[in-house]
C-alpha cells in the first residue's frame, strides 16, 4: 500500500462564487453485475469486488496515479479523518471489513468499494463548479466501464441499493455558506421551497446530520427519469438564486450595518485570538462570522483557503492527526483554541 500525505483539493478557497460555495460534489453510485450489493454480500463477494475493481484501476491510465486505503489497517482515527475530510461516509467507516479507498494525489477524487454500492465515485471540487466536477467524473466512469460490467436496465438505468439512486446513480450537491439568510431568519422560508423544488437539503457531513456554522447541503433527491444534465441544471438554477440571495442579504447587512452586527464580528475575532478553550461547536459558529466579516470587509483580509482550512482542522479527529497525540474532549478544547490562535495571528 502506497502511503502520503494526502491533499484536500476543495480547502483552497478558489472557483466561481468560493466565499458562498465552500464544496460541488458529484457522486456516481454503481454495482457490478451478478453480485449481490454489499448488505447482501458474503466476504467472498466483497473480496471480489475489491479484486475486480483493482484490476481495472491498475489497467487504466487515467487511474493509475491512485492510491488505496484499506479500513481494516488503518486506525479508527485515521477513519474519523476520512470522514471529516469528506472523503467517506460514517457509515463507511462502521461497516470497516472488505472496504478500501482509492485517492489521487490532489484529493479530488476518490472511490469507495463496498460502501452501500459496490462502488462510489466522487469528486470534490471548490466553488460553484457542478459541471467541471461532472466531466472529471464521467471520464473516471467511462475508464472503469471498459474493465467492469456495471448492472444497468434498459428501463431502469443504474440499479442501485437505494431506490433513490436507480436511473443515473448520480447525486450532485453543493455546500453552502449562508450566514447572512440565517441572520436575517430568511433559511426558515428558504428550505421548504428548496424541498418543493425536489432537492433535499442537509448538515455538513450529509444525509441525518445538522447543520452547524451556517452550512447547508443541497441536492438532489432522485434520479430516475432524469438525465445528468438535467440535474446539474436544476441544482445549479436553485443554487445560483440561493447565492444571489445570500449576496442581496449581505450587501443589505453591509449598507445598514448596525452595532450589533459589527459587535457580534468583532467579539468571534476578538475570541479566536484570545479564547484558551474552544469547542468544535463553537468554532464552527466563530469561524462562519470570521467569513462573513471578511467578506464584508469588516475584519482584515485573511485568505479563504486559510479559513476553509480551519473548518476540517477544529475537527475532533483531524485536531488530535495534528498534534500527533491522542486528546481527550477537555485536551481538544484546549489545543483547539491553541492552533485557532496561531493561524488568526498571522493576519
Amino acid at each position: 500500500m502506497k502511503k502520503r500525505e494526502r491533499k484536500v483539493d476543495w480547502l483552497k478557497g478558489e472557483g466561481p462564487q468560493a466565499n458562498i460555495v465552500l464544496i460541488s460534489r458529484i457522486r456516481l453510485a454503481r454495482n457490478l453485475e451478478k453480485i449481490p450489493f454489499p448488505h447482501r454480500a458474503g466476504k467472498e463477494d466483497l473480496k471480489k469486488i475489491i479484486l475486480l475493481t483493482k484490476e481495472a484501476i491498475s489497467k487504466e491510465e487515467l487511474l493509475n496515479d491512485f492510491y488505496f486505503l484499506d479500513l481494516e489497517k488503518i486506525s479508527d482515527l485515521e477513519q474519523q479523518v476520512l470522514i471529516e475530510e469528506h472523503f467517506i461516509s460514517p457509515i463507511f467507516a462502521q461497516q470497516k471489513i472488505k472496504r478500501i479507498i482509492y485517492i489521487n494525489p490532489s484529493g479530488n477524487l476518490s472511490i469507495m468499494i463496498n460502501e452501500e454500492d459496490h462502488l462510489r465515485m466522487q469528486t470534490l471540487m471548490s466553488g460553484l463548479q457542478l459541471e467541471e466536477a461532472w466531466e472529471l467524473i464521467d471520464k473516471v466512469d467511462d475508464s472503469l466501464e471498459k474493465y467492469l460490467d456495471f448492472a444497468f436496465h434498459d428501463k431502469w438505468g443504474f440499479l442501485t441499493t437505494c431506490p433513490t439512486n436507480v436511473g443515473t446513480g448520480m447525486r450532485a450537491s453543493i455546500m453552502l455558506h449562508l450566514p447572512a439568510l440565517v441572520l436575517t431568519n430568511l433559511m426558515p422560508k428558504i428550505i421548504p421551497t428548496i424541498v418543493q423544488l425536489g432537492l433535499a437539503v442537509r448538515g455538513l457531513y450529509g444525509e441525518g446530520t445538522e447543520t452547524q456554522g451556517n452550512l447547508f447541503q443541497i441536492s438532489n433527491q432522485i434520479s430516475l427519469g432524469l438525465s445528468e444534465k438535467d440535474i446539474l441544471t436544476k441544482i445549479i438554477e436553485i443554487a445560483s438564486q440561493i447565492i444571489e440571495q445570500e449576496q442581496n442579504a449581505r450587501l443589505n447587512l453591509k449598507k445598514g450595518v448596525s452595532i450589533q452586527l459589527y459587535d457580534r464580528i468583532q467579539r468571534s475575532f476578538g475570541i479566536m485570538r484570545h479564547a484558551r478553550m474552544i469547542t468544535s461547536i463553537e468554532a464552527l459558529e466563530l469561524l462562519s462570522m470570521l467569513r462573513l466579516g471578511v467578506d464584508l470587509k469588516i475584519l482584515p483580509g485573511i485568505p479563504l483557503k486559510a479559513l476553509n482550512e480551519l473548518f476540517i482542522l477544529i475537527k475532533p479527529a483531524s485536531l488530535q492527526k495534528f498534534f500527533k497525540e491522542e486528546l481527550d474532549p477537555l485536551q481538544r478544547d484546549i489545543k483547539r483554541a491553541d492552533i485557532i490562535r496561531e493561524k488568526i495571528s498571522k493576519y
